[in-house]
């Protein structure tokens, strides 16, 4: 669990690093949850994993799960500046990995995260 939250913080920070370089701007509600939900989200629960397993297990599943559809729904289904179609085609490369393997990190964590607080029960 650990490995997944801390690589899906390092691709979020490159994917922020292509945003800010591509002029692609989010609105106050999108910062906000990119912010809370993407960023601190998992952080957060993974810290609770540590005294409260099933709680802490269940924020991630849940920030990861959220992080997984704001990023399909912008980057790949929407069509707008965060569209990766739309992105200045010299970040577009970046810009478009980092979404894809985000995309990955997150279906793959929210799910080890469901498991692990399922598991949790049982303990």
């Amino acid at each position: 669990m650990t490995a997944v939250v801390l690589m899906h913080l390092v691709v979020s920070v490159v994917h922020g690093v292509a945003h800010a370089e591509a002029h692609v701007e989010l609105s106050q509600a999108g910062s906000l949850f990119v912010f809370v939900v993407i960023l601190i989200g998992p952080v957060v629960g993974l810290a609770l994993i540590w005294r409260a397993r099933r709680i802490g297990s269940w924020i991630v599943a849940v920030t990861m799960a959220g992080s997984f559809v704001f990023g399909l729904v912008n980057h790949f289904l929407l069509a707008g500046d965060d569209h990766v179609s739309h992105v200045d085609p010299h970040w577009r490369t970046l810009f478009a990995a980092s979404a894809i393997i985000l995309a990955a990190i997150e279906s793959i964590g929210s799910g080890l995260a469901i498991a692990y607080a399922l598991e949790s029960r049982n303990v």
